[in-house]
């Protein structure tokens, strides 16, 4: 949580002032992998996430051993043999909404949009485009998208023996509830 309290304050300084933004210390992401052999589900809502809806930047971070699997063997190898977690123990995304003007801040409603940025699993980043959707609610926004990644692409490795458990594409869903912050 410490870790948590020190993101919050180095990306809310790092924002323009005049904008407005809102924050999430509990989001939602999760991954989905189905094969004929096993399904395998995780999910961490101890995600913190800021988006400034002034300019569209919006940036959150995910503590790697805050993810939790229906079974404890599945969720002690995730951390241990695949991701790492003692020596990468976060993953962050640094993006921006490409088309904010399409989103009516003063209005409730959906939005669809597209989001670009960096995202950054297992100290490897790569370039990602993501459709989404930004759901403007009283007193609030609501972010979600659905999207795959393969783990390759972030040097996860998959030993041969369990590489057929595993689908090649993790399908990963974002879920974030943001809340105004207040201005001081």
């Amino acid at each position: 949580m410490k870790h948590i309290a020190i993101l919050f304050f180095l990306l809310v300084s790092g924002y323009a002032a005049n904008a407005q933004k809102y924050m999430t210390k509990n989001g939602l992401i999760g991954f989905y992998s189905i094969t004929p052999m096993e399904e395998i589900k995780a999910d961490n809502n101890q995600v913190a996430g800021v988006i400034d809806a002034g300019t569209g930047e919006m940036v959150f971070q995910v503590l790697i051993k805050s993810f939790h699997f229906e079974r404890a063997l599945m969720e002690e190898h995730f951390n241990e043999n695949y991701m790492e977690s003692e020596k990468y123990p976060k993953s962050t995304f640094k993006g921006k909404i490409t088309d904010l003007s399409s989103v009516n801040l003063s209005k409730n409603g959906t939005y669809y949009v597209t989001v670009d940025g960096d995202l950054t699993i297992h100290n490897v980043t790569n370039k990602v485009s993501m459709k989404g959707t930004i759901e403007v609610i009283t007193g609030g926004i609501n972010a979600n998208s659905k999207f795959n990644i393969v783990p390759e692409d972030y040097k996860i490795n998959i030993p041969g023996v369990v590489r057929e458990k595993i689908n090649k594409n993790l399908e990963v869903t974002v879920a974030m509830k943001y809340s105004p912050l207040e201005n001081k």
